[in-house]
């Protein structure tokens, strides 16, 4: 992988009470080196396996790494961390330290953070991680403050395991209730650490406390429009900054405003061109808005076409990914798990404009502003699990993926902003829009919202294949939650792979079933 990502995307880790590791430790499969490549993993890439004796519990994990497992854990006075993913604020958190030497890895600075401030360190931070701590007789599971890398839990007394992929613990001891967290189908004592968290547990007990470190706010910002729009564009061009990292980022241009504006960012700051890719299928692109941004930021730019059929045979390989039971969110995410495939050559790092629309209220499209912040509110209430961020999406292919709109900052920003500076003027997300005026074509900026699962058309041609099976238009969407069901069981509990798995076929079974009432009415 390219030096660019993080140095771990991944981990299956144990800790366990007697410091060694029993037989077990690890729920690979059976006759499997959990070690080996797809053992566990969605995720594309390296494995390495680390030992820890951190003077109490032994932590053993396999990492996905990228060329410098070392770099993701760190190791002091009996605590060890284990970091998947990547710190956002650095600069800042650097200068909590003082006089001290100034760690290296991002794995050494959140160990340095524990020792002064234990678990409310996790209070402090701005990333895309999920976080191991192992500590004397307890275990600390963190996620950054969207929960956009997963992470999962199964305890028992004398072991803790936690890993950023829930079909890795799907042969697991049935783990003790977890009444902080929530649980993963079909998986019993598995459950999903909540975005913004920190589970305590005590590893001779398994029992655990859980501590919330981020929580979008309820409260509004009432700011003048100049204020605002200035605001956005500072707090969005520092989290873009934040994310490219060393060499050419790649960004995913759908050439609507959210997409655009992080291209135009990153192409602000940079002396060459920036490498930008659109996707669309037979049925429908967004290609020339994307060539308008494109031509404007003098960006080298790709085009890549998936037809339909192509494109529907990948909702396995999405819900593999996401280990999402939502089937909006998989049709949100088929197209770029698509696209992701698709991309050849080592693993890149990509930026995208996905998530602006949840605190910007995009996909709102009415005038009523008591109605658009009910449904924000909805929205950042209820976003947790859905795994809509998650970095296994462009993992698969080896990639890193990180999404601007949703660093930490940007998002208490934007929530925070009353809703007639989201829609004003008759226009949707019109903050954003007037903050980027300067760096993108008139006709981008102007461009009314169109969501990607529309652009390339996923909503009709998954809807098309139901109806064509026999499913009646009243039952689509039912249909469409069994389908995604079916598939979670097959590539997430039964441990499948994908290209195992015919969606055709999994369609054939829910429409058959509907139509023989054979299947409960809800999930």
């Amino acid at each position: 992988m390219a030096s660019t990502l993080p140095a771990a995307t991944g981990f299956l880790a144990a800790v366990q009470c007697d410091g060694g590791r029993s037989p077990g430790a690890f729920p690979a499969p059976r006759g499997a080196d959990p070690a080996a490549p797809g053992a566990v993993f969605a995720s594309a890439g390296p494995r390495a396996v680390i030992k820890a004796r951190p003077g109490g519990p032994g932590l053993d994990a396999v990492l996905l790494h990228s060329g410098a497992p070392d770099a993701a854990h760190a190791h002091r006075r009996g605590r060890t961390v284990l970091l998947a993913g990547e710190l956002y604020n650095r600069d800042e958190l650097l200068t909590l330290l003082g006089a001290q030497a100034g760690p290296v890895t991002d794995a050494d600075l959140l160990l340095a953070l524990v020792d002064t401030y234990d678990l409310h360190a996790f209070r402090l931070l701005n990333g895309r991680f999920a976080a191991v701590v192992a500590d004397g007789g307890r275990v600390l599971l963190a996620t950054d403050h969207a929960g956009s890398v997963p992470l999962y839990v199964s305890a028992v007394p004398g072991t803790v395991l936690a890993a950023t992929e829930a079909k890795a613990l799907r042969t697991a001891p049935v783990g003790r209730r977890i009444t902080a967290a929530r649980r993963v189908r079909r998986l019993p004592g598995t459950h999903q650490v909540p975005a913004g968290t920190v589970l305590e547990i005590g590893v001779a007990t398994a029992d655990c406390t859980d501590h919330r470190t981020w929580a979008p706010t309820p409260a509004r910002r009432i700011m003048a429009e100049q204020e605002a729009t200035e605001a956005v564009r500072l707090a969005l061009d520092r989290a873009v900054r934040a994310r490219t990292g060393p060499d050419t980022p790649l960004v995913v241009l759908s050439g609507g405003i959210d997409s655009s504006s992080v291209a135009a960012l990153t192409a602000h700051h940079r002396t060459g061109p920036v490498d930008t890719v659109s996707m669309g299928t037979d049925l429908a692109d967004e290609f020339p808005q994307a060539r308008v941004v494109a031509e404007h930021l003098g960006s080298a730019h790709r085009e890549l076409t998936v037809h339909t059929d192509d494109l529907l045979r990948r909702l396995p390989h999405a819900v593999w990914a996401a280990e999402s039971l939502d089937p909006d969110i998989i049709e949100y995410l088929l197209p770029l798990t698509a696209l992701y495939l698709r991309l050849e050559g080592p693993g890149r790092r990509i930026l995208t404009g996905y998530g602006a629309d949840i605190p910007l209220g995009g996909m709102h499209r009415e005038n009523r502003l008591p109605a658009l912040d009910t449904a924000l509110a909805h929205d950042m209430a209820t976003f947790d699990g859905l795994n809509e961020m998650t970095p296994v999406l462009s993992g698969i292919a080896g990639h890193w993926s990180t999404h601007p709109f949703w660093d930490r900052e940007v998002l208490d920003l934007l929530v925070s902003l009353e809703s007639g500076l989201k829609r004003r003027h008759g226009r949707d997300k019109w903050v954003l829009r007037a903050a980027m005026t300067d760096l993108l074509p008139h006709e981008t900026v102007t461009r009314p919202k169109l969501g990607v699962h529309e652009g390339s058309g996923t909503t009709s041609s998954f809807s098309r294949l139901l109806t064509d099976a026999g499913v009646p238009g009243d039952r689509v969407h039912r249909a469409k939650e069994l389908v995604v069901q079916h598939l979670f069981d097959r590539v997430v509990v039964d441990g499948r792979h994908p290209d195992e798995v015919a969606t055709a076929d999994v369609v054939q079974l829910v429409a058959d079933a509907l139509e023989h009432d054979a299947l409960p009415a809800h999930p």
